[in-house]
Formats: structure tokens, sequence, C-alpha cells
């Protein structure tokens, strides 16, 4: 499983073609498949490419980013 810095983690940012990867709680996952993730978009509140475990605290929902592929680890 690959590791990611946060500055590796910027350039999954589901732009022009590019994969969408969010951060969680240590682990990275691929999000690029789904719809509520749109060119790297999640309803306009979080963007792909980031570290999203202090945001997710705000969530109007369950842990649900656990559910994507796992690609790597945050290091």
């Amino acid at each position: 499983m690959r590791e990611f810095t946060l500055e590796d983690l910027k350039q999954f940012d589901g732009r022009e073609g590019r994969p969408a990867y969010v951060a969680y709680d240590g682990g990275v996952y691929d999000v690029s498949d789904s719809g509520m993730w749109f060119d790297g978009d999640h309803e306009g509140l979080h963007a792909a490419g980031q570290d999203l475990t202090g945001a997710h605290d705000d969530a109007p929902h369950d842990v649900h980013i656990i559910d994507f592929p796992k690609v790597g680890t945050l290091i």
C-alpha cells in the first residue's frame, strides 16, 4: 500500500481527469467513482486531495469514506 504525504495527496484532487483521493484517520481513499465527488468536489463543502479527518466531525452522516477503496496511508 502506498504512503502519501499531505503534499502528495494534493496531486489527487479529481480535476482534469486526475483521481480523487481523500485522507481520513490515517487512511487514503479513492472517491473518484462516487457521484458525490464530481470533479473532486463534495457538495461544495470539501475538495479531494485533502485530509478530511477534522472536517468529518461536522459531517451530517456516518463515516462513509471508509466504504471506498483504500489506496494508501497518510504519513
